[in-house]
């Protein structure tokens, strides 16, 4: 297993939930949840700064048969700005149900639908990051695949 604080990523059309993960790699925790816009991937690559992890993790929404959805390539899209914008690597890995059993679990936990919805996506990141986490472990591989940069983040190209 390697050594490292990883951000997870969720995305969402509306709002982005960020997780990390310490730098055992053992336990994943809520970081935040950023609006969508223009400020996103700039936000997010300062929680990486700060929390000097060694790569993202981003959910990719496949359907329950594997195949993509609006959701999925909008995941792609997003995963392949935060690439190009960082130097730090970044993994897409699958996150089918994420966000369902994020809402599962905050019910469970006594919340109501219209109160998650500021830390649903927080919950949804935090499952994505520890099931990357638990595949690592499991299997000695990294988990998902690399996006490849189509730009280089230090020299502005």
């Amino acid at each position: 297993m390697r050594r490292g604080v990883r951000v997870g990523v969720d995305v969402g059309r509306a709002r982005v939930g960020a997780a990390r993960c310490d730098p055992d790699a053992l336990i994943a925790t809520p970081i935040a949840t950023l609006a969508r816009g223009d400020e996103t991937i700039q936000a997010l690559l300062a929680h990486a700064e700060e929390l000097d992890a060694i790569e993202f993790v981003v959910g990719l929404p496949l359907s329950l048969n594997g195949g993509d959805t609006p959701s999925t390539t909008d995941a792609r899209k997003f995963a392949q700005e935060l690439a190009d914008a960082s130097a730090r690597p970044v993994r897409l890995v699958d996150e089918r149900l994420s966000t369902v059993t994020a809402h599962r679990q905050l019910q469970a936990g006594g919340r109501r639908a219209k109160t998650s919805r500021s830390v649903v996506d927080q919950v949804a990141a935090v499952i994505i990051l520890q099931n990357a986490l638990d595949s690592e472990r499991t299997s000695g591989r990294p988990p998902g695949a690399v996006v490849p940069r189509t730009k280089d983040p230090e020299r502005g190209l």
